[in-house]
C-alpha cells in the first residue's frame, strides 16, 4: 500500500499464486508471507500465501477454508474484498483486493496525530468495519495501525481473521504467538478464547496511536508489556475527553463490559445532527425598541396629516399667548379710568 515499503521478490519467491504474477513483496506475518500480484487483465491484488508448518496442519487447513469462505461474504465496503483462495494448495493462499493509499502507521509516522474531524472519522469507520467482520462471525485478532488502510473513501481493515484461523485454546496448546503483543487483548495474553470484545479493546490502542502518536502499552520487553496490558489503563495525554472515554471504555477489563461497535457508533456521535451552515442559520433580528413606533400611532388607526392652519397654531402657540397678556396689560389703565369717570 501506498506509502509502506514495497520490496523486490527474492529468489525463493515463486514466480506465481495460482494465476496470479507476483511482483513485489509487501510485508511478512506471523502467519504467512505476502505479496503484490496482478491478474492475468493486469490488475493489482494482494496475496498471502500461508507459511508451511501451518500447511501441514489438516484442522488448520479445514478453518482456514470455512473463515476464508466467510470473509467473502463481509464485502469490500470496510475491508479487502477476498477475491479468491485456495485452502487446499500445497501453501494455501488468500487474495484481496489492492487498496491504494498508506497504512494508519505510515500516515502517523509521516504526519502525525490525528485530530478533530479526521480522528471521528476514523472511530467511526474502523467501528462500522468491525462491525461487519463480526457480523460474518470473525474475529479479527491482530487489529493494528499496519492493517488499516486510509484509503480515499475512509479507512479500511485488512489482513483480519482468515490469516490466524486458530482460537487461543490452539495456540496456547502448540506455544505460538500470533498477533502484535502491544496491541493484544488482556485475555489473548493470558492464553483465553477470544471474541469480538477482543478486537474492541485493540481497537482502543488503534486509536491511543493515532491520537497521541504512540502505543501506551508498548514497553522494552515483554514481560513489561503484559503488565501493562493486564494493569490499569494508561493515561492518555493530549487527548480530548469525549475520545479519551471512549478509548478507556475499549479497554475495560472485563470483555463483557467493552462496548459493541455498534455502541461506538452511537456514542461517537453517528446519529448527531449536522451543525448548521451559515447559509441555514435563523436570521437574528433586532428587537424593536419600547413604545409606539415612530411611524404609526399607537392606536393603530390610519395617520392623517394635520391641515396647515392647525400645525402653524401649535407651532406658535406660546407667542401667541404672550402677545395676548401683553396687549391686555397695555388696556387695563384705560378700562379702570373709564369706570371711575
Amino acid at each position: 500500500m501506498e506509502g509502506d515499503d514495497v520490496d523486490p521478490l527474492l529468489p525463493v519467491d515463486p514466480g506465481h499464486i495460482g494465476r496470479y504474477r507476483l511482483t513485489h513483496r509487501l510485508g511478512a506475518g506471523g502467519m504467512g508471507q505476502v505479496y503484490l500480484a496482478l491478474t492475468p487483465s493486469g490488475r493489482q491484488l494482494v496475496v498471502k500465501v500461508i507459511r508451511p508448518e501451518y500447511a501441514e496442519d489438516d484442522e488448520f487447513r479445514a478453518r482456514f477454508a470455512r473463515e476464508a469462505e466467510a470473509a467473502r461474504h463481509v464485502g469490500g465496503f470496510h475491508t479487502a474484498q477476498v477475491v479468491d483462495a485456495d485452502p487446499g494448495a500445497d501453501a494455501p493462499w488468500i487474495a484481496t483486493a489492492y487498496i491504494p493509499g498508506p497504512s494508519l502507521h505510515a500516515a502517523v509516522r509521516a504526519d502525525g496525530p490525528m485530530r478533530g474531524p479526521e480522528l471521528r472519522a476514523l472511530v467511526l469507520g474502523l467501528a462500522e468495519g468491525l462491525e461487519a467482520v463480526h457480523a460474518c462471525g470473525l474475529v479479527h485478532r491482530d487489529l493494528k495501525p499496519e492493517n488499516i488502510i486510509l484509503a480515499q473513501d475512509g479507512p479500511r481493515i485488512i489482513d483480519f481473521g482468515i490469516a490466524r484461523p486458530l482460537d487461543a485454546t490452539n495456540l496456547t496448546a502448540t506455544g505460538a504467538v500470533f498477533g502484535t503483543l502491544a496491541y493484544m487483548s488482556p485475555e489473548q495474553t493470558e492464553g483465553q478464547r477470544v471474541g469480538p470484545a477482543s478486537d474492541v479493546f485493540s481497537l482502543g490502542t488503534v486509536l491511543a496511536f493515532a491520537a497521541t502518536g504512540a502505543n501506551p502499552f508498548a514497553a522494552e520487553s515483554m514481560a513489561a508489556t503484559v503488565r501493562r496490558l493486564i494493569g490499569p489503563p494508561p493515561p492518555l495525554v493530549g487527548v480530548s475527553d469525549d475520545v479519551a472515554g471512549l478509548i478507556t471504555a475499549c479497554w475495560a477489563r472485563d470483555p463483557g463490559t467493552r462496548p459493541t461497535p455498534g455502541r461506538l457508533l452511537d456514542s461517537s456521535g453517528a446519529q448527531r445532527p449536522l451543525p448548521q451552515t451559515r447559509s441555514e442559520e435563523p436570521v437574528r433580528t433586532r428587537r424593536p425598541p419600547a413604545g409606539p413606533s415612530p411611524t404609526r400611532p399607537a392606536t393603530g388607526r390610519q395617520h392623517r396629516p394635520e391641515p396647515e392652519p392647525q400645525r402653524w397654531i401649535r407651532r406658535y402657540r406660546s407667542l401667541i399667548v404672550l402677545l395676548l397678556l401683553a396687549l391686555f396689560g397695555l388696556a387695563m389703565p384705560s378700562l379702570f379710568g373709564a369706570l371711575i369717570g
